[in-house]
């Protein structure tokens, strides 16, 4: 298992370019609601400091590859991220794209995805994220909200 993903306490690992592009021709997204100057994917993006989680996303077509965490004190949590993904996609004119760890055996997955989402897609292989040295110790998901 990798444990630099599971212990670094980073929770910024960057999408691959490849993986966004393919996803990007064919939603073009607008909006990285989970995104630093350095890493962000789309020309309108928030960062940590402007917490993706308390904006509008209205009208947008969002990318977004949220912390994969779970909640702590200084965290909401991926969940709270899953959760805004599926309430902003049903304001008119929004779709949210998310990238996630395919873990279906969770509350969150099945309160907001499982039969819910628009779409679930399933990778195959394992994603090396940007500045990782190995590929993820679990598998991944597109999730179309």
């Amino acid at each position: 298992m990798n444990k630099l993903l599971l212990s670094t306490g980073r929770d910024d690992w960057e999408t691959p370019e490849y993986l966004f592009k393919m996803l990007h021709e064919d939603y073009h997204f607008t909006l990285d609601p989970c995104a630093s100057a350095e890493n962000a994917k789309c020309r309108k993006y928030y960062t940590k400091e402007q917490d993706g989680l308390l904006q509008d996303w209205t009208g947008e077509t969002v990318f977004c590859n949220p912390p994969y965490s779970r909640k702590r004190k200084d965290n909401p949590g991926q969940e709270a991220w899953i959760r805004k993904c599926a309430e902003e996609a049903r304001k008119p004119g929004t779709i949210v794209v998310a990238l996630l760890p395919a873990r279906t055996d969770t509350k969150a997955f099945h309160r907001y995805i499982y039969k819910k989402a628009k779409k679930v897609e399933f990778l195959q292989g394992r994603i090396k994220f940007v500045g990782a040295t190995e590929n993820a110790p679990f598998p991944s998901m597109v999730v179309e909200f």
